[in-house]
């Protein structure tokens, strides 16, 4: 196999229970990450949990514990989170291991020797939620410009990372590549923030002690972010497997929320120049969720907690509805009604009901075996042709992350299915044209089945389930884009008979 595709979320502070922000970026990475293995690339998807910061030894000193237990403790609700989303991750980085320390030291004795990082004195304003200094101008109310929260007056010995001397090489990069940041709006906030002017970052802290320590000073702990965004290079290999890093690196795409975009786009590249690494080929910053029209916060008790979302609907109901609902990129409002909305339209009305109309036809007409096609006919080549037009356009949206779009691909094509049922008629071909009925059939069976891989990447058991019910006895997640894509005569099916509804309606 000599495609290979890398793809990242952040990684995730400790102290934060995991909300549906959280589970939004996970699982649009898991989407991508399926749906390029069976487009035949070698994944490698990395997530992982941010342990570091003076956030988080300030909520377990708040709880009388040590950072180290807290971290420990808060581990869980995200792996057991992924494991509950059918997250199919490859890696999973804390910041507190070994390796992980390794290469954030190494990385700042490379740049500091370079002599792009030098020992000053930082004094401004600083938001202890979003580990970051603010100069007056920025602060907004008095506030942190970013969370609204308050802030504190700080001066320290730190020492600097020059990333003023990387604004014009950062610049021409983001000028000569635009699929760097996507979408394009985050592309123009990033390029005017940069034509604004960079100034030197301060990389070290000394007003706590939970961090990696700066090598050579250790009074000195290596600044959260210079850490956190580390860790897309450790988790990959660097130093540690660097046949495996040279497969991978440089990284497909970042996935992240908006709100940490400057870290990704412009702190990450400039901090990669400086070692003179490749970039990243991508960073796609999605959009916030809102609650019924307001704003998540914990104050408003409507933080939609992602596993009673799946206790509650299923977890493929969940992943799908999520990038259902909204252009991936925008924000995007959550309702109970929503979701339910979601549930008894496209997926019961129209897939569910596809696939239980058409496996129970086989059943009923060919005794579940599917026949070669005969001559076509009727509107045959319209389906044909059709379908192929939706194929190519599910695959130029999904390889830009267009996954609503996509989306509309595939129910576009259950509803050219369904019709072309309608049209058809196959309980009357029944009766009057026997051999025209193993033609229809066989041309429903292919539509279906095309359905079904179009929305595993998004749900990977309902569509497991319907692969069986087709009488397909390879498994889905096997499953070859490129050879499925097309219409064929399987003569190794298993018996085809009724299912169960794959998607019960809902009362709201």
């Amino acid at each position: 196999m000599n495609k290979h595709y890398y793809i990242t979320t952040p990684i995730y502070y400790i102290n934060d229970v995991p909300h549906i922000g959280h589970a939004y970026t996970t699982c649009a990475a898991d989407v991508m990450a399926r749906y390029k293995r069976t487009c035949g690339y070698e994944v490698f998807f990395l997530t992982g949990v941010d342990e570091h910061g003076q956030k988080a030894q300030k909520s377990a000193l708040e709880q009388g514990i040590q950072p180290r237990e807290l971290a420990d403790r808060m581990l869980p609700r995200f792996v057991d989170l992924w494991k509950l989303l059918s997250i199919t991750n490859t890696g999973f980085i804390r910041t507190t291991d070994a390796a992980h320390r390794k290469v954030v030291q190494y990385l700042f004795e490379k740049i500091y020797k370079k002599g792009d990082i030098y020992l000053g004195e930082y004094e401004d304003w600083y938001c202890v939620p979003c580990e970051g200094y603010f100069t007056e101008l920025q602060l907004k109310g008095g506030n942190c410009p970013d969370c609204g929260r308050g802030v504190e007056r700080l001066k320290e010995e730190s020492y600097f990372f020059g990333m003023s001397r990387y604004g014009e090489p950062l610049l021409r990069y983001l000028e000569e590549h635009k699929e760097f940041v996507m979408p394009e709006v985050r592309h123009n906030e990033v390029a005017s923030f940069v034509k604004g002017g960079l100034h030197d970052l301060s990389i070290s802290r000394t007003t706590f002690d939970w961090g990696i320590p700066v090598p050579g000073n250790p009074r000195h702990v290596v600044y959260v972010w210079f850490d956190a965004l580390v860790n897309y290079l450790t988790g990959v290999g660097f130093l540690s497997d660097m046949e495996l890093f040279e497969k991978f690196w440089p990284c497909d795409a970042h996935l992240i929320g908006k709100d940490i975009l400057r870290f990704h786009a412009v702190y990450w590249p400039s901090f990669l120049m400086a070692a003179e690494l490749p970039l990243p080929k991508q960073v796609f910053a999605h959009g916030w969720w809102t609650v019924e029209g307001r704003k998540m916060s914990k104050s408003l008790h409507n933080v939609v907690d992602p596993v009673e979302m799946a206790n509650t609907y299923g977890v493929d109901e969940f992943r799908f509805f999520l990038f259902r609902e909204v252009p991936f990129g925008l924000d995007g409002d959550f309702s109970r009604d929503a979701i339910v909305a979601r549930i008894n339209g496209d997926l019961a009305n129209d897939y569910g009901n596809l696939v239980s109309r058409s496996v129970n036809m086989i059943g009923k007409f060919l005794a579940g075996k599917l026949d070669s096609p005969g001559p076509s006919g009727g509107t045959d080549s319209h389906l044909i042709e059709r379908t192929q037009a939706l194929l190519a356009e599910y695959q130029k949206e999904m390889d830009a992350f267009g996954f609503y779009k996509a989306l509309n691909a595939v129910f576009d094509l259950t509803g050219l299915v369904n019709k072309y049922i309608d049209t058809e008629a196959p309980w009357k071909l029944a009766k009057e044209d026997p051999a025209r009925l193993s033609t229809v059939l066989y041309n429903i069976w292919n539509g279906v089945r095309i359905c079904t891989l179009l929305l595993y990447p998004f749900m990977p058991s309902k569509t497991a389930s319907a692969w069986r019910a087709l009488g397909i006895n390879r498994d889905i997640e096997k499953a070859a884009f490129d050879e499925e894509r097309v219409f064929y005569h399987a003569g190794d099916l298993s018996p085809i008979d009724k299912i169960a509804p794959l998607f019960p309606r809902r009362e709201g």
